[in-house]
């Protein structure tokens, strides 16, 4: 243990773990197994929750199911924010003070048949939730390779990625926008077709630290502890790329080669200080505005509020 501690302090600059019992504990939902909590799993592999003095637990959960969780304060913090951003437009109490995936990682992926995104007419494609991000990057894809995604198209809720994938293979469902690494397995093991990607079509704000403004209020020292380490592994992330290589190899369960691939193909999409432009987030707000229907969206300000990443940043030397 003490050479542990000694060797977490050499390579993370963070003090050693506290003692079990002296942990605040917090409950951290995500909604898929991929790349994009990449920072929480990076945390939690490296004690980095731990040396902030925190007992995180990260439990994955669909996200329109996270979000009513959270409100009921049986869930402390949402990682996948893109639907809780929607309900808060709605008028739920919640706060965005991080954002760590400004770029959409989904690809469209199909069973070996189909060669082109029009053959998809009339087949029914899966996603993790309807409205989610994956959502609308999958009706993204299909209007711009001719598709109505109202009419030609059924879609259906389907699970995670990786169970879309399973679903892919048994033609339960015949396509499916995926992220990192199961695209990449879609593709080699199972010879599935990638006939487009959103990564470079358009910026959104889909994964970081969103909680409600009772639990800020309640427990800010927790929830700032939670921000630090997330910013120290998104900086691992950044800096140290055998570190996401190998947690992605072990936490989503696929081999180092397929690990790097998704690091590398993924990296992009990440922001590296938490923080999204107020031009950004208000552009955000917007689209999410008219894809609910809503008279306007919020004001920037009442949703988004990086004052705590922002002193992260500042003790930490993160630009």
């Amino acid at each position: 243990m003490l050479l542990w501690g000694c060797l977490s302090f050499l390579l993370f600059g963070m003090t050693v773990a506290l003692p079990a019992q002296d942990l605040t504990k917090l409950t951290v939902a995500y909604s898929s197994r991929s790349i994009a909590p990449i920072d929480y799993f990076i945390g939690e592999q490296y004690g980095l929750f731990k040396a902030e003095g925190l007992e995180v637990r990260l439990v994955q959960i669909r996200a329109n199911v996270a979000v009513m969780a959270t409100l009921a304060s049986e869930v402390d913090v949402l990682a996948s924010i893109t639907t809780a951003i929607s309900a808060a437009q709605r008028g739920a109490p919640i706060k965005v003070l991080a954002v760590t995936l400004h770029r959409p990682l989904f690809w469209l992926v199909t069973r070996p048949e189909f060669k082109n995104i029009a053959d998809l007419k009339g087949k029914v494609l899966g996603v993790v939730s309807l409205g989610g991000a994956q959502h609308t990057a999958l009706r993204y894809m299909l209007r711009k390779g001719g598709l109505n995604p109202d009419a030609d198209v059924t879609t259906i809720v389907a699970g995670d990625v990786p169970t879309q994938l399973q679903s892919l293979a048994s033609n339960a469902i015949q396509a499916a926008a995926l992220s990192p690494p199961i695209v990449i397995v879609a593709r080699d093991r199972f010879k599935m077709n990638v006939l487009a990607s959103v990564l470079q079509e358009y910026p959104t704000i889909q994964n970081g630290v969103a909680t409600t403004e009772r639990m800020l209020k309640a427990q800010p020292k927790a929830i700032k502890a939670l921000l630090k380490a997330r910013s120290r592994a998104s900086r691992q992330f950044q800096e140290n790329p055998q570190v996401p290589i190998d947690v992605i190899a072990k936490v989503l369960q696929v081999d180092k080669d397929t690990a790097r691939e998704t690091y590398l193909l993924s990296k992009p999409g990440f922001t590296q200080n938490g923080i999204v432009s107020e031009k950004d987030a208000r552009e955000y707000l917007k689209g999410d505005a008219e894809r609910q229907k809503l008279k306007e969206p919020l004001p920037v300000s009442r949703l988004f509020d990086f004052t705590l990443q922002e002193e992260i940043n500042t003790e930490l030397g993160i630009r």
